[in-house]
């Protein structure tokens, strides 16, 4: 119980506050913490997303960061690629899944670390005095 409160509670909040799905943290979290395997805890990292989605999307909203026609798309495209998705996933072992899963959060990092990189190699931008706009 208290893993997965734990899961729940940092999910949640990672959400919230990055925008990145709980599941980065649901998914391993799971299979670590409440011994679910691999199919398991996607699937439940599935049904879990709806509600921190629905509260972190609605509190968005009241500062005005959704673009609800954008948000619309994104969803109505995702429900084929949801149901391919898990399509895909239950012809894997749960060692396959496992690794992909692991492969693509790799590739993220990598991409994060490569972003962060490049931003901070470029000069900042200057105000129209000559001073650095973003201080």
């Amino acid at each position: 119980m208290i893993g997965a409160i734990g899961i729940g509670l940092a999910g949640g909040v990672i959400a919230g506050m990055l925008g990145v799905g709980g599941g980065v943290l649901f998914v391993p979290g799971l299979v670590a913490f409440l011994s679910l395997s691999q199919h398991q805890a996607e699937a439940t990292s599935l049904l879990a997303i709806v509600p921190v989605a629905i509260v972190g999307a609605y509190t968005q909203d009241r500062f005005g960061n959704v673009r609800r026609g954008d948000a619309l798309l994104l969803g109505l495209l995702s429900i084929a690629g949801a149901a391919a998705g898990v399509a895909l996933a239950n012809t894997l072992s749960g060692r396959a899944l496992r690794d992909s899963f692991a492969a693509l959060l790799v590739l993220v990092a990598a991409q994060l670390v490569y972003k962060v990189r490049a931003t901070a190699t470029r000069p900042a931008p200057l105000d129209g005095n000559g001073a650095d706009a973003m201080h």
